[in-house]
């Protein structure tokens, strides 16, 4: 087996990324290779810097120190080290153009080779986004299948909570190192994910703060691991569409949820509808049009017929649109006394159906 200090070295080789590293591995180069042929580098063309890094792991330099040093924290915390010549590493992400060559895990890496759906969005999403992504990640995670998005705020948050909650799997594919959680206030969030048996996902060696352009780097992680990755609410430029694009551009599937026409976050759903993603709207939508592959790739006793359409047939809930209706209007409607409808609107409110804006009632679920 392959020293792993040796693939955690060539991860901090400057200025060779998961590009260079993929070429390299075209012309039938390992990483591993680099540190074990003390020509190879200079027979590659590669420049001096990296020349002298490698040179410096092989004399037991700042390199080998380095990458011993995490390969010590690894062992500490428990982490796994997944490296692209490892037979654990998931298939899915190794056919997208740029694999990165080590994956850092904590938490249970088997989920890595579950069929996975993500499930991406704002961070500045609606309360209705919000309990969409739950809704549909509590679904699709009872369904047997693993939900998997970024830990940010809004969506991401949403959809991972659902997942937790529901007794599902999900991964978080993180633009830090593992030590540190961005955003901070999704620390408690990043430990129930680990609790409930499932993993923190890294590309990016411990240490790694969070920087801009580390982002729409693991973006294409988060869609290159997934059968399809599904889109509730995104602005016209937003780091979701990023995800889309790049999971359209690795032959998967695409779906967005629509929304109102007056609603700023459902113009980059509708972009993605008008460009070819399939418009969804329960996650029975999704499952039919992953069904011919999902069939072959979920355990056998695992049931699609178990994922949940939501409930259309409450009465006052189909009288009520989604653009907004009073309250007097509502009741005309329903032909309801006030007392009896406010008390079936609390209902709906609580069970997150409804939003009440003071006389104003509109339908989110």
């Amino acid at each position: 087996m392959s020293d792993p200090r040796e693939w955690i070295a060539a991860s901090l080789l400057p200025g060779i990324g998961p590009v260079t590293l993929a070429r390299l591995r075209a012309e039938g180069v390992a990483p591993p290779d680099l540190f074990s042929n003390e020509t190879l580098a200079s027979s590659l063309g590669l420049k001096r810097p990296v020349r002298d890094a490698i040179l410096s792991y092989r004399m037991g330099g700042d390199l080998y120190q380095r990458a011993s040093e995490l390969s010590d924290l690894a062992a500490e915390r428990g982490w796994t080290l997944l490296h692209l010549d490892s037979p654990a590493y998931p298939d899915l992400l190794k056919q997208i153009p740029d694999p990165p060559i080590l994956l850092w895990i904590d938490g249970d890496p088997d989920l890595l080779c579950l069929p996975q759906v993500a499930i991406v969005g704002s961070r500045h999403a609606s309360r209705d986004g919000i309990n969409q992504a739950s809704r549909f990640a509590a679904d699709l995670a009872a369904g047997g299948l693993a939900i998997n998005s970024g830990l940010a705020r809004g969506i991401d948050t949403a959809a991972h909570q659902g997942a937790v909650d529901a007794g599902g799997k999900t991964l978080a594919i993180i633009g830090t190192g593992l030590d540190r959680c961005y955003p901070a206030a999704n620390l408690k969030l990043a430990q129930q994910i680990r609790d409930s048996g499932g993993a923190l996902v890294s590309e990016y060696t411990p240490g790694t703060r969070p920087l801009a352009q580390n982002f729409p780097r693991r973006n294409r992680i988060i869609s290159g691991l997934s059968v399809g990755t599904l889109v509730v609410e995104a602005a016209p430029r937003s780091g979701s569409l990023i995800t889309a694009r790049q999971a359209l551009e690795q032959g998967r599937e695409v779906f967005a949820l629509p929304g109102s026409i007056h609603n700023p976050l459902s113009r980059g759903c509708h972009g993605l509808i008008r460009e070819g993603a399939t418009l969804v709207e329960s996650s029975a939508h999704v499952i039919e049009e992953l069904a011919p592959l999902l069939g072959s790739l979920l355990p056998q006793d695992v049931l699609l017929d178990d994922i949940s359409v939501p409930d259309t047939d409450d009465p006052v809930l189909r009288e009520i649109p989604f653009a907004p209706i009073s309250f007097d209007d509502l009741a005309q409607r329903l032909a309801l006394e006030p007392s009896s409808l406010q008390q079936q609107l609390m209902r709906l409110e609580l069970e997150g159906r409804i939003e009440l804006r003071g006389s104003l009632i509109t339908r989110v679920g």
